[in-house]
């Protein structure tokens, strides 16, 4: 599912609300994860699962064109942790 099935598929389910506020709703709510998960904060949505950052060490790394070694910089990515209830019911194990 992409940005745009999401906000028609809950403007669908919601006819008491305009399309354009559905759409600014669902923008704002990843402006604030992308935002605290910039500060470094954890994002958790219970049930659903927890997005975090975890740092990746400097590392010597390999060129896979040329072979050559390459010095790869320390980083920061992003993390995702299932929830218990997505996980089951990703396995059918729906209560």
């Amino acid at each position: 599912m992409i940005r745009s099935e999401l906000i028609q598929k809950i403007a669908d389910e919601n006819p008491h609300l305009y399309q354009r506020d559905v759409e600014r709703i669902v923008n704002t709510v990843f402006e604030e994860v992308t935002e605290a998960m910039a500060r470094g904060d954890r994002v958790e949505l219970r049930g659903f699962g927890a997005f975090s950052v975890k740092k990746r060490d400097a590392r010597v790394g390999r060129n896979p064109r040329t072979g050559e070694t390459v010095q790869v910089e320390e980083k920061s990515v992003p993390f995702f942790k299932t929830g218990k209830l997505l996980r089951d019911r990703l396995n059918g194990k729906e209560d």
